[in-house]
């Protein structure tokens, strides 16, 4: 057996507090209040946005991703017979603030999980990056891209 293969287990067993990006300043938080314009300028940087109550809270309430925005730029939305279009485009101009085009309540994960938890949660989920969440607020994230760089770190 390699000796990566024996560390996995031990990677799995580190808590996310340990490995989680903890640079709360530099993740992308906006409030759902902010404008659609502003939501964009901040996905010129990143492909997510993480979206909080308000101005200086930190209380996670949704994210937007790029894809949330290709939602948004669709040139074609047919109209429900049975109602309003599911999907939110500019062509019917059903938002103006962040908070109408997030996904609500995002998978999370708490400092004291286990990475293992938070990678079954990413692939369940399909998602490559999960909030660290203590008392409803934003503490940190967890990306694929911070695992693979951390598990190779953990195996060098």
């Amino acid at each position: 057996m390699s000796e990566e293969k024996k560390l996995i287990p031990e990677f799995y067993e580190i808590t996310v507090k340990e490995i989680m990006d903890k640079r709360i300043g530099e993740l992308p938080l906006i409030e759902k209040q902010a404008s659609i314009y502003r939501v964009l300028s901040i996905l010129t940087e990143s492909d997510h946005v993480w979206v909080v109550e308000s101005r200086g809270s930190k209380k996670l309430v949704g994210i937007i991703t790029e894809h949330d925005i290709l939602d948004v730029f669709s040139p074609t939305k047919k109209v429900s017979y049975f109602g309003l279009p599911s999907k939110k485009s500019l062509h019917y101009e059903t938002f103006e603030k962040a908070g109408h085009i997030m996904s609500r309540n995002p998978i999370r994960c708490s400092p004291e999980e286990r990475v293992k938890d938070a990678l079954n949660k990413m692939v369940v989920h399909r998602i490559k990056r999960i909030p660290v969440v203590e008392n409803d607020e934003i503490t940190g994230e967890i990306t694929l891209h911070r695992l693979i760089r951390k598990f190779y770190a953990f195996i060098s």
